[in-house]
């Protein structure tokens, strides 16, 4: 019987799944840490509600899963500071795990459009729609994909904020330690 995984401990949950790949790494208070080290570390991100949404239930927490996600992490990685590093080798790893699936778009007998993803297999599951949920936040408003504000923090988010003005992951994280700190610069005078 599969282990039931344990609960999330990333600070960042709830993001369009490419960025929800992404913030599998963190920094806190304890240190930096990665969510996708381990398979069982796998297990959990797999049982979030941005992997299940995409993915459904039955991707296999493995080594070989885990070293596709890692692959399109790092491809992911390198697109997300898009005029500062992104490179032809990046989109091309990006396509690579593209190539393992396609959509597949039908008329029904009920007369309405169907759309169904094929991939190779399981295992290429949450990767390609990893990389395919970049492909809809570039294709949507690319300028909303942001890096946390905070200097100390590696986490991203899409803003959905009307304005378009969000700067931070959180409001209560790393946009409550920013006002602290310029609240305690203004009474010292630093």
């Amino acid at each position: 019987m599969p282990q039931t995984p344990g609960a999330d401990p990333r600070p960042l949950t709830g993001e369009p799944l490419a960025l929800d790949l992404l913030n599998t790494r963190w920094i806190d208070a304890e240190g930096r840490h990665d969510l996708l080290e381990t398979v069982e570390g796998l297990a959990v991100w797999l049982a979030g509600p941005a992997v299940r949404e995409r993915t459904g239930p039955g991707v296999p927490a493995d080594a070989t899963t885990l070293a596709r996600l890692l692959r399109t992490r790092a491809a992911l990685d390198t697109l997300v500071v898009r005029e500062e590093s992104a490179t032809p080798e990046a989109a091309e790893a990006l396509n690579g795990v593209l190539a393992h699936g396609h959509v597949r778009r039908s008329l029904g007998t009920d007369g309405l459009p169907h759309t169904r993803v094929e991939l190779e297999d399981a295992n290429w599951a949450p990767a390609w729609h990893a990389a395919d949920s970049w492909l809809e936040l570039l294709a949507d408003r690319p300028g909303r994909i942001r890096p946390c504000a905070n200097d100390a923090c590696i986490l991203h988010f899409y803003d959905i904020s009307k304005n378009g003005t969000r700067r931070w992951c959180s409001m209560s994280g790393c946009g409550n330690r920013a006002k602290a700190q310029r609240h305690y610069a203004r009474r010292t005078g630093a």
